[in-house]
């Protein structure tokens, strides 16, 4: 991973095997992001990604492995029991160019990721609605 600052906006190179949650938390905890958004571009060769059915109050996850194009990657950055807590969601597109999206949770660069991720002042924190859906919600502090 190398990224370049610039005012409250990093832009961040991912290389070909880095895993985009990973390197986006790492930087997160190197440059000490507490709250921004996250947007990005590229090509992955492995991905897992998930549908959260609030009925179940469970993820069902789908991995994908070849060849993908990313659409479009999209999430925040916040904080949760004080540490990064990111959430991020992806569409993939794949050969036969169908685009398939969903939560993120892991995704293998396949050749490069351009992601954009703008700072915010401030701190959100997340809590765990136990009531209505099981997601952890933003907490404004």
């Amino acid at each position: 991973m190398e990224f370049q600052k610039f005012a409250d906006t990093y832009v961040v190179r991912l290389d070909k095997g880095e895993e985009i949650i990973a390197s986006l938390q790492a930087l997160c905890e190197k440059e000490k992001i507490a709250l921004g958004s996250v947007e990005g571009i590229g090509a992955a060769d492995h991905a897992v990604i998930g549908l959260y059915d609030v009925g179940q109050r469970e993820y069902h996850k789908t991995e994908l492995n070849g060849p993908m194009e990313i659409t479009s990657l999209l999430g925040n950055i916040t904080q949760k029991d004080g540490a990064v807590y990111l959430h991020l969601h992806i569409n993939l597109c794949n050969k036969e160019m169908q685009i398939v999206g969903g939560h993120l949770n892991e995704c293998r660069i396949g050749a490069t990721g351009e992601i954009v991720v703008r700072t915010l002042p401030g701190k959100v924190e997340r809590l765990l609605d136990e009531k209505v859906t099981g997601l952890n919600l933003f907490k404004f502090v």
